[in-house]
């Protein structure tokens, strides 16, 4: 039996959540979002264990005589940080129109906190194997400080439940993301009066446009493997030949093989003017999310369980990343299993509520039963 789900409960709790803004750069706020969500766990009888770099693992202990249920735990992966400044309510305010939830973090991803714990709240005292709910501060920034206990849960988990919105309009489940990173290559000229005597300078811009399209020149469409200069600085003056330069490489890749050599050629980038000097700082971050054989498996579950709550579920391969990625190398990993709506990141951002019970019925039922 599906599970009851109200949509003005949900609302409420919603509410709560995103009137606490929480942005990545400000701690102390995302401890406030995972201290409101600590209350409702504790009230579940969770125990509740604060990990280095802020992150909260909540555990829930189902019990069960039958020997065939695996005592690996289900683990409810979120995160508590929005990219949204302190102030932005004022601007974009918290408010339901029509079929909508507006606000800033609603969609990304306040909604699938709020709609795990509803899901959690309704299975209370059915649990037949143990579930955890990890919440970490730092998701939309790197996942620097969280990214070892999340790997960790991964390893000791029987499946990985991802409550990162669905994809916008079709309301896809993500069963792979691209692996991302970021290159900061700075490049070091030598300065010089530009009409008095140009030929003692080294156009550090100069070198660095060069640079750039070697950059660019490394993807590969064919893999999904794409590098992007997001953004490029450099100069002073306009009388000087410029001393420095410095460009941004937003990375992605589709296949995990792609990494090294992306590594290796950006590593091996070399200045063309024997005058300057280049250095490259960052790397890959989130290695690529695949579909293995357990992804596929929870996808064929949650296809199973959808149509059984009367509705149909895709899949998709998008390009951004998620916590989702660290755990997919390690253990079946399904993500999108959050709040339907739109606009993540955007001024129009939103749940639809229309859609939103059934996605919490569809991820009850695949926390009850995950189907690896």
């Amino acid at each position: 039996m599906p599970i009851p789900v109200s949509t003005q409960a949900l609302l409420e709790d919603l509410s709560a959540l995103v009137h606490t803004e929480s942005p990545s750069d400000d701690r102390e706020s995302v401890k406030r979002v995972m201290e409101t969500v600590e209350g409702w766990m504790r009230d579940l009888g969770a125990t509740v264990l604060r990990l280095d770099g802020d992150t909260r693992r909540f555990i829930l202990d189902g019990r069960s005589d039958s020997p065939e249920i695996d005592d690996r735990s289900v683990v409810i992966l979120a995160h508590a940080d929005t990219v949204w400044p302190h102030g932005t309510l004022n601007t974009m305010p918290f408010r339901v129109e029509g079929e909508r939830v507006y606000g800033p973090g609603t969609y990304d991803m306040k909604g699938g906190i709020v709609g795990a714990i509803h899901a959690l709240r309704a299975l209370a005292g059915t649990l037949p194997h143990r579930v955890e709910l990890l919440l970490t501060p730092d998701e939309e920034v790197g996942s620097y400080d969280s990214r070892a206990q999340i790997e960790t849960a991964a390893r000791r988990a029987r499946a990985i439940l991802v409550v990162e919105p669905p994809v916008a309009g079709t309301n896809a489940l993500k069963t792979g993301r691209k692996g991302t990173g970021m290159y900061h290559v700075k490049l070091h000229g030598v300065a010089s009066h530009a009409g008095n005597a140009p030929e003692r300078g080294a156009s550090a811009i100069a070198e660095a446009a060069r640079t750039l399209l070697a950059v660019e020149g490394f993807a590969d469409s064919a893999k999904g493997t794409t590098l992007s200069v997001g953004r490029i600085a450099g100069g002073g003056a306009i009388n000087v030949v410029p001393a420095f330069a410095e460009f941004w490489v937003d990375t992605r890749i589709a296949e995990l093989g792609e990494a090294e050599r992306i590594e290796t050629a950006m590593r091996g980038l070399r200045a063309h003017d024997e005058r300057t000097r280049l250095e490259v700082e960052g790397g890959l971050n989130r290695p690529p999310f695949e579909r293995t054989e357990g992804t596929a498996a929870l996808y064929t579950r949650a296809q199973q369980a959808a149509r059984e709550l009367g509705f149909e579920v895709g899949e998709a391969f998008v390009g951004g990343g998620s916590d989702g990625n660290f755990t997919a190398p390690l253990c079946p990993t399904l993500d999108g299993l959050g709040a339907p709506g739109d606009g993540a990141h955007a001024e129009y951002e939103h749940i639809d509520l229309s859609a939103w019970p059934r996605h919490v019925q569809l991820l009850a039922e695949l926390i009850r039963d995950p189907g690896v």
